[in-house]
């Protein structure tokens, strides 16, 4: 399996961090892009270090270069994850602005049918971020709000964070115990 993760400018890094760390465990290739933005919230974020999570990638591409194989639909991949997306990257993938690489990534996964999951990292939610993500919706696109479930009993934001990225592999197809399934008691 082959899978793009675009970790953009909002809050939540963490979530991309150990999603590539589950995604490494299983031997899923990888081909990380960062925003100018995540490396500034990353930097802000506690525990968070550029090099460990560039680490966790097979392969590593800068979002400003438009000459990356990922820039082309001829780049055969099986899914893309746009986590966190920020409401800025959000607007340009639901309206096809490809002005980076992530943006120019995510219109080409939707344009061939390919599974692009994007996990918006803000709230309260505005109408034009609704909006959006109608769009991206409407493309063919998954959207997965980082939604905490509370059935589960989390006890730490590591719980909260295994949570979001256990439905991430879900919809991926891949197996996986990050969380406690619903079971009806």
């Amino acid at each position: 399996m082959r899978v793009i993760v675009g970790i953009t400018g909002a809050s939540g890094i963490i979530l991309a961090q150990r999603l590539l760390e589950e995604l490494k465990a299983i031997g899923v290739e990888t081909h990380l892009i960062m925003s100018p933005g995540a490396v500034k919230v990353a930097g802000c974020e506690e525990c968070l270090d550029i090099d460990s999570i560039k680490g966790l990638a097979s392969f590593v591409h800068e979002d400003s270069d438009m000459g990356s194989n990922l820039a082309s639909s001829s780049f055969i991949i099986d899914a893309m994850i746009v986590v966190p997306c920020s409401m800025k990257s959000l607007s340009s993938i639901a309206t096809g602005h490809s002005g980076t690489l992530i943006a120019r990534a995510a219109d080409n996964v939707l344009k061939m049918g390919w599974k692009l999951i994007v996990v918006p990292r803000d709230t309260p939610l505005s109408l034009p971020a609704i909006e959006n993500m109608r769009k991206v919706k409407l493309a063919g696109g998954l959207i997965l709000p980082p939604n905490l479930a509370y059935y589960n009993k989390p006890k730490t934001i590591g719980d909260a964070t295994d949570f979001i990225v256990g439905k991430m592999l879900d919809l991926l197809s891949l197996k996986n115990s990050l969380y406690a399934r619903w079971d009806g008691k």
